[in-house]
């Protein structure tokens, strides 16, 4: 009768081992392999909040030159597409009117001084009247500027170039008869390329310090990210989407000519987090419970190829509405990103590493 006790006893308390150990096998009886999963680490580069935006380039400005003089234009070489150094000339026109002008300006003067000159000794004389010698000064006067203004229009019978620029169309044919004011070429200003992007008004509002904002262009064009410099914003949201037109400008010793208004460049806007605690997590690494935020942590045995995970309160935020940002975790902790559900507190796992194939 002991001995039956006994045998009893030893199988009631053998019983919650069994069924302890039953989610650790496999549905044939053998032990379940320790599952992998996938780890963030805290702190670092994991507490940035980062959002990337499609940006169009553009240049500095866009300007229709035009001559402040009429004539007929007998010199035009700018090629649509072709860069133009500052200074450079562009287009003429026909130079004789403006030379007969200023030599016309030229005797005018000659002739008015001449004047001048006589009613002033014969004013000492008293053989012309006061007046009559200060029309003759005036007349003076008036010819000296007809022969400034002469020269001017001579100079500006040449269009030159007032900044490195990109020739966009050629908006006159040659040798036409051109009147003042009327747009020969349009150019684009680039002697600073820039990149604009369109950011939605919440960020906007968010994040209105530029200062902690990190700027970094990438394209085609270059091997890496390129960083970008803020310049200016619109201060008028769009009409559609409720954007802000932000201006950002590129370096100039990384300035291609492989860069032309209108193409692509991906921007990417890094800010960094103002706790050096916070992690931004994906929704899949924080479980509620209780009203309180909590992680999974892993914490690697000596061997450093498995270890074991625990809960870990946290408190929780987020801006972008994608991504939670995490506080109270110290820099390096090993965060479980996700599969949160099927572990429990103490269980063993691995790192997941990736597939490999054998």
């Amino acid at each position: 009768m002991k001995q039956l006790i006994s045998v009893l006893l030893c199988a009631t308390l053998a019983t919650p081992l069994i069924a302890q150990s039953a989610d650790d096998l496999t549905p044939s009886g053998t032990q379940a392999p320790i599952r992998s999963v996938k780890l963030i680490e805290a702190g670092g580069a994991a507490a940035q909040v980062k959002r990337v935006f499609f940006g169009q380039i553009a240049a500095r400005e866009t300007v229709d030159l035009s001559f402040e003089v009429g004539g007929r234009m007998v010199m035009f070489d700018a090629q649509e597409g072709q860069f133009l150094q500052e200074g450079a000339q562009i287009a003429a026109l026909d130079a004789a009117p403006f030379e007969r002008a200023v030599q016309r300006a030229e005797v005018q003067l000659t002739q008015a001084e001449r004047d001048f000159e006589r009613s002033q000794t014969l004013a000492k004389s008293n053989a012309v009247s006061t007046a009559q010698a200060q029309d003759t000064q005036t007349a003076r006067d008036l010819a000296r500027i007809a022969l400034t203004e002469a020269r001017e229009a001579l100079d500006h019978a040449t269009l030159i170039a007032p900044f490195r620029a990109l020739v966009a169309s050629r908006l006159t044919p040659n040798y036409a008869n051109i009147a003042p004011g009327q747009a020969i070429v349009r150019l684009h200003d680039m002697s600073e390329v820039r990149v604009e992007i369109d950011v939605p008004e919440q960020m906007f509002q968010m994040y209105s310090n530029a200062a902690g904002i990190e700027f970094t262009g990438t394209s085609p064009v270059f091997s890496g990210g390129v960083p970008l410099e803020l310049r200016e914003f619109n201060a008028e949201t769009q009409s559609i989407g409720q954007s802000y037109r932000v201006t950002l400008a590129l370096p100039a010793d990384r300035v291609t000519p492989k860069l032309i208004p209108g193409a692509s460049m991906s921007v990417t806007a890094r800010v960094a987090a103002g706790d050096d605690t916070a992690t931004t997590l994906p929704p899949s690494a924080v479980m509620m419970a209780e009203d309180q935020a909590r992680v999974m942590v892993y914490t690697p045995d000596k061997s450093g190829k498995q270890g074991q995970v625990a809960w870990v309160p946290v408190e929780v935020s987020s801006s972008t509405g994608t991504d939670i940002v995490a506080t109270g975790l110290e820099p390096g902790t090993l965060v479980v990103g996700a599969g949160t559900q099927l572990l429990r507190e103490g269980d063993t796992v691995r790192p997941f590493n990736g597939l490999s194939i054998e």
